[in-house]
């Protein structure tokens, strides 16, 4: 957290979208973002740096952020969202509320990513990119097979950012394929 302050991001998940963007370019300038479970911000004042210039960031939470230059933000449940327009790029960096029911708190994480595959896959352009955070375990399986179905493309990367005994990994989806 000390690097991240530093730096002026307000947590060190700022790193692991940087790292991920370095190496896959997903934020250019003058793309839309959607960036979903946004509090306390990282990834949005991320986002809002290298969209610059013309590109627009629109953060979602359901708990408060202070605001960030460049970033819309929207106080709401991203299950509720209705969006105006489309976007290039859509960001998931959400995490359910953890009770320590290691199956219960995976399955309630899935769940949460294939809500916000279905938002990306409804707003995203054609080429759009996706990225989710989501978490090795039991329901994993099932969760890549349903985004390769949803997706052109899938990878799945863990940044180097992301602390090694963490289950925590990325899914970088590419090309939403039409809902049906």
């Amino acid at each position: 957290m000390r690097k991240a302050r530093e730096k002026g991001y307000r947590s060190r998940a700022a790193f692991k979208l940087l790292e991920l963007d370095e190496k896959h370019g997903i934020l250019k300038p003058g793309v839309a973002v959607i960036d979903l479970g946004a509090a306390p911000g990282s990834w949005s004042q991320v986002a809002a740096q290298k969209v610059r210039p013309g590109g627009r960031v629109v953060a979602i939470d359901l708990l408060d952020m202070a605001s960030i230059p460049g970033v819309a933000f929207q106080k709401d449940d991203f299950r509720q969202l209705a969006f105006e327009g489309s976007a290039d790029v859509v960001l998931c960096d959400v995490s359910p509320n953890i009770s320590g029911i290691r199956d219960a708190d995976q399955e309630r994480a899935a769940e949460l990513v294939r809500d916000a595959a279905a938002l990306a896959r409804k707003y995203l352009t054609p080429g759009g990119v996706f990225l989710v955070k989501v978490f090795q375990g039991g329901a994993f399986p099932t969760l890549l097979d349903d985004m390769k179905r949803a997706f052109r493309t899938v990878q799945v990367i863990k940044p180097g950012a992301s602390r090694s005994e963490s289950r925590e990994t990325y899914l970088l989806a590419r090309g939403p394929k039409p809902p049906g």
